[in-house]
């Protein structure tokens, strides 16, 4: 019997994609296991936030309100989870940034063994945990032996949960300060001060379900290029770390292994060669449509569709194809 404890993650009250992927494992954990599990909410918790959570059959929906932090800090989040996850044998969120940073403090502060960024878990005489390794070309496995378990799982590879009605009891639990005699005092100065968000009308990267992405080969007619096809699909749009390095893309667009991992239903591959740090980061995807005049090109290995062509020409004439069928 395992009890799991799933965090979620929120953005300005609303719960984020990335949270169901967490649920998805819990409920994979209990399958094998048995036990329940339950999802703790943290932060500026709204009510919303709280009643969307609350259908997806968790045993306790668990409410801990810090209002005296303006956004997200990991120390002064920390505590209050560690002490949480006190009475849970796993502790899950998603391998976003926020997953990233907050659970291996977690991990810490309540002894337990970590599994990080794993793309699926099985049972066998105890859970096994899969991750990739090497840029994903190879896989490792591991246990975790300590008696409590702290994970973050690859959004790419759990899919999103679905509600399946009903209503979990909501459970306040209290906050735990930073400053307490338990914790590092000097947590209590660590203060957050704002989040620059890059403002933009395309679905956010990891959420998308078509993402139109560039290589360094789209030179300085990188969006000119990519934005009448992604427009076409209501489509994010990604980069490759070269074109984000040469100044062609902001650095929040960058998908690899450095950077956002995806792994929408369509992906376009426009100019870029498939570098393996980059595979790592898309090759998930369902449908993988590559554009490149070197026919040697690595990305060609992964596609399902492949042109080699001049992109200049190309995307031009087949966005204006797409546009005659869909009128």
């Amino acid at each position: 019997m395992k009890k799991v404890l799933v965090i979620a993650e929120l953005d300005s009250g609303k719960v984020r994609k990335a949270t169901y992927s967490s649920i998805a494992f819990a409920r994979q954990v209990v399958g094998f296991a048995g036990g329940e599990y339950s999802i703790l909410v943290v932060g500026q918790v709204s009510d919303c936030a709280v009643q969307v959570l609350a259908g997806y059959g968790a045993a306790q929906i668990l409410v801990a309100e810090i209002g005296s932090v303006a956004g997200y800090v990991c120390e002064h989040y920390a505590p209050t989870v560690s002490e949480v996850a006190q009475g849970f044998d796993v502790v899950v969120a998603t391998a976003t940034s926020f997953g990233k940073d907050l659970i291996p403090r977690v991990a810490a502060k309540i002894g337990a063994g970590y599994a990080a960024d794993i793309c699926s878990v099985s049972e066998d005489g105890g859970l096994v945990y899969k991750r990739p390794m090497y840029a994903g070309n190879a896989f490792g496995y591991l246990r975790v032996t300590t008696p409590k378990h702290a994970v973050t799982v690859r959004q790419s590879e759990f899919a999103a949960a679905e509600p399946t009605g009903g209503a979990s009891p909501v459970v306040a639990v209290s906050k735990q300060s930073p400053d307490s005699p338990a914790n590092n005092s000097a947590a209590d100065r660590v203060e957050y001060l704002g989040f620059e968000r890059a403002v933009s009308g395309r679905p956010e990267l990891t959420d998308a379900s078509v993402i139109v992405a560039g290589g360094r080969a789209c030179r300085d007619k990188f969006f000119d290029v990519l934005n009448p096809l992604a427009d076409v699909f209501g489509a994010a749009i990604g980069a490759t770390r070269a074109a984000c390095d040469a100044g062609y893309a902001p650095g929040d667009l960058q998908v690899g292994q450095t950077g956002k991992i995806v792994a929408p239903r369509l992906y376009f591959a426009i100019g870029l060669s498939g570098a393996i740090q980059h595979l790592a980061g898309m090759k998930g995807s369902r449908v993988i449509v590559a554009v490149n005049k070197d026919p040697d090109a690595p990305i060609f290995s992964v596609a399902d569709y492949g042109l080699v062509a001049d992109l200049f020409s190309v995307v031009p004439e087949l966005v204006e194809r797409i546009r005659t069928v869909r009128d």
